[in-house]
């Protein structure tokens, strides 16, 4: 089976569909940092055009140094950020910030810290229920309109939720969790397939540890001579030309291994097996 390599987000920003997710780049010391460098930069070596990282992966601190290791960037690269979150000390060490003007001021703060004037692609990292989707959406489709943002996603969202934010703005792309054995969100899925929106899976490289599918999944990976992760990710690849993988990792190696899975090719029979 032979994927195709690009997706347009938005129908107009081009991008190869293996990306790379900078959550796991968060140093606690000098030579963590290093290597959180040295990661950032090979993924860009390698060729990946998409990076993903959000204020919440180190209250802005994955950001920072994302702008460390990249700035000035190169003109094909995409760096997609997301805002909706806020720091607090209590409970679960998170609140849901929705409210348009926290919005706003979360997208200035973002700016600063990849130093950019424009963000390509914002997603909003969850839906504040404390807040009209309406709000929050006409918020960013306000910043869209004034150039600070190039396109809007969203972030763990169902079917309904996706339609009503559509009905205020154009959505790029849906990032939420979904792997070969976590489907959970096949309908966001489709819908977005439909619509010619992105869908970015998180977490997805996830390929089992024990039974009778992670059985499966390594017998294919012997035949095609790759590593069970990579099947994963071929069979993302595979399985819809919207999805957009961004598997993340802290380690080169780790890295190489996920970037060399778009060249991993499946037979229909090997896709069906997996899909089964």
């Amino acid at each position: 089976m032979t994927a195709p390599k690009t997706f347009r987000i938005g129908g107009d920003l081009e991008v190869r569909r293996l990306g790379f997710g900078a959550m796991h780049l968060r140093p606690e010391t000098a030579e963590d940092r290093a290597t959180c460098i040295a990661v950032a930069r090979r993924a860009v070596e390698l060729g990946v055009t998409l990076i993903d990282t959000a204020h919440l992966y180190g209250w802005g601190a994955n950001e920072d140094l994302l702008a460390e290791a990249l700035h000035p960037y190169p003109a094909d690269l995409v760096i997609a950020t997301k805002v909706g979150i806020r720091h607090t000390t209590s409970g679960e060490g998170w609140r849901h910030a929705g409210e348009p003007a926290d919005l706003r001021d979360q997208v200035d703060e973002a700016l600063l810290r990849l130093r950019l004037d424009r963000i390509e692609l914002l997603q909003l990292h969850r839906l504040d229920p404390g807040v009209p989707i309406a709000d929050q959406l006409g918020a960013l489709r306000d910043l869209r309109d004034e150039g600070k943002i190039g396109r809007i996603g969203l972030s763990e969202v169902t079917v309904a939720e996706l339609a009503e934010a559509r009905a205020v703005v154009d959505i790029a792309s849906v990032q939420n969790r979904y792997n070969l054995l976590d489907r959970e969100h096949e309908p966001v899925l489709k819908a977005c397939e439909e619509a010619g929106i992105a869908f970015l899976p998180w977490r997805p490289a996830a390929a089992g540890t024990s039974g009778a599918r992670s059985s499966q999944i390594a017998a294919i990976a012997q035949e095609v001579d790759a590593t069970p992760t990579q099947v994963a990710l071929a069979w993302l690849l595979a399985h819809s030309p919207a999805v957009l993988p961004i598997p993340g990792t802290s380690s080169v190696a780790h890295l190489e291994e996920n970037v060399a899975a778009g060249a991993v090719q499946l037979t229909e029979d090997q896709y069906e097996r997996l899909t089964k």
